[in-house]
């Protein structure tokens, strides 16, 4: 490309691999947009299973438990993928909490909440663990 070297090229080519990414959810299920917030409790989870902060997991208001889910951090372009298996956030215009290792490889630990993308990617089983 002619314009390899120049940062705005290489912003935009970021940002187009990144939506290229993000849009990868399964055909027929709309992607949400909303807020995400993070949590790190240690107790049982709404699954039956018990929270893990240090686990890869999330809290969605009506997925089922066990299903996989991207969130994309829509500030910085990071995603990851994470099973639901507890209810919430129960915090007006939120739309998932997040344990603090998946907030942490999002970007948005010290902020607590970001705007994201919520995509999803396939079930597991009822259960996460």
């Amino acid at each position: 490309m002619y314009f390899q070297n120049r940062p705005v090229n290489r912003v935009i080519a970021t940002v187009i691999a990144a939506c290229l990414v993000a849009s990868s959810s399964l055909p027929g299920l709309a992607a949400e947009y909303g807020k995400a917030s993070w949590y790190a409790m240690t107790s049982i989870t709404a699954s039956g299973e018990r929270a893990n902060p240090g686990a890869m997991t999330a809290a969605h208001k009506s997925l089922g438990f066990g299903t996989r889910i991207r969130v994309t951090n829509l500030r910085n372009a990071h995603s990851v993928i994470l099973c639901v298996n507890d209810r919430g956030p129960f915090i007006k215009n939120r739309i998932v909490d997040v344990t603090k290792a998946a907030a942490n490889k999002l970007g948005f630990v010290n902020a607590g909440w970001t705007k994201v993308r919520v995509d999803v990617v396939g079930r597991q089983s009822s259960r996460c663990g």
